[in-house]
């Protein structure tokens, strides 16, 4: 019955030649089962060897032992055929022919020069997770680089979430160091503001206070120089009062109530203007000012003066009467500017520091 297998192919099986003498009871022999060979599929090229030997190369050796146990398991694996030999060569004697592993490209730089046994021993025991693991972090007791990145990665954000806080930090030290200026500098005008207008009310209280005392000294010196008209009086009706028993249809003067032949006086030097009967005034005298306003003395009992006298400053002019249109007696007494206008004769007297 034909076989559905591939024609085994031809292998390269290394002889004693090629690795030197060594001991074929030190090797088992190794028969490959049906089960444990599975098909070659294709065409394969054996290398051959190079004049060097495979003992001077781990690497050819390597594919060497492969090659031949390939070969074994092929070989074997057809029906009919009987089991190959493999013999390995001895360890020992294939490592004094390898090449020292300082030698070797890329590998003296991986190798200290120093070749104590405790250098070697901690080397090879050390794990491959240590890689990347650096003397600070070994001091720290980290001895995985997994471990050793992660707390790298931890103190790089710690580092930067500090600046960051640091950042927020001295911003709001700046706007609170801003914001206290400019609430310094308003408290600072607010308090030049109230300066200034304390300064300013002061000035003026001085200022009214100055006037003040400067208008009492000049009513003052008038008193001495005027006078009120009569004494023992009542003041009864006022300037601009209403009523018809006045012809205007408001009173025009400011009456003084007082006995008959109460006595009148000048309120002021001046010149005897008129002294005579006037109808509803009845005996009246005009006393001229120098500044030209005149005095109307109203409702005499009895004139003293004439017209084109002069006068002074509390001579007696006539008495109190009740002639003309009255009531009673009383002095009624009107107040002209120069050009003839009757103003009020309260705030006249007032104003020459008199207070009726």
């Amino acid at each position: 019955m034909a076989s559905n297998r591939p024609a085994p192919q031809a292998v390269y099986v290394p002889n004693d030649d090629d690795f030197g003498s060594y001991d074929e009871g030190s090797f088992e022999e190794w028969n490959p089962t049906e089960e444990s060979v599975r098909p070659v599929r294709g065409r394969h090229r054996v290398h051959k060897k190079s004049g060097g030997g495979l003992a001077r190369s781990s690497t050819v050796l390597g594919v060497g032992v492969i090659a031949a146990v390939g070969a074994g398991g092929i070989a074997t694996a057809q029906d009919g055929k009987p089991p190959v030999s493999i013999s390995m060569p001895d360890l020992g004697v294939v490592t004094d022919s390898l090449p020292e592993a300082k030698s070797l490209p890329g590998v003296g730089s991986l190798m200290s020069d120093d070749d104590s046994s405790d250098t070697t021993t901690a080397a090879a025991a050390a794990p491959l997770t240590a890689a990347g693991v650096s003397t600070a972090d070994a001091e720290q007791g980290t001895t995985d680089a997994g471990e050793a990145l992660r707390a790298r990665i931890m103190q790089q954000a710690e580092n930067q979430q500090n600046q960051a806080d640091t950042a927020v930090r001295a911003a709001a030290e700046d706007a609170a160091a801003k914001k206290a200026g400019e609430e310094a500098d308003a408290q600072r005008r607010a308090a030049e503001k109230e300066a200034d207008a304390k300064a300013a009310a002061k000035k003026k209280k001085e200022e009214e206070a100055r006037k003040a005392k400067a208008e009492a000294e000049r009513l003052a010196k008038l008193a001495k120089s005027y006078v009120i008209p009569t004494s023992s009086y009542t003041l009864t009706s006022h300037f601009g009062d209403a009523g018809s028993m006045w012809s205007s249809g408001h009173h025009t003067g400011l009456d003084f109530a007082a006995p008959t032949g109460t006595p009148l006086k000048a309120v002021h030097t001046g010149t005897v203007k008129e002294a005579g009967w006037a109808g509803a005034y009845g005996y009246r005298t005009v006393l001229e000012l120098e500044d030209g306003t005149e005095i109307w003395y109203c409702h005499q009992s009895s004139l003293n003066v004439s017209a084109g006298q002069k006068v002074s400053t509390g001579d007696v002019i006539g008495r109190v009467g009740a002639t003309g249109n009255v009531t009673g007696p009383h002095l009624h007494m009107e107040v002209h500017t120069p050009d003839g206008t009757g103003i009020d004769p309260l705030g006249w007297l007032q104003g020459k520091g008199l207070n009726p």
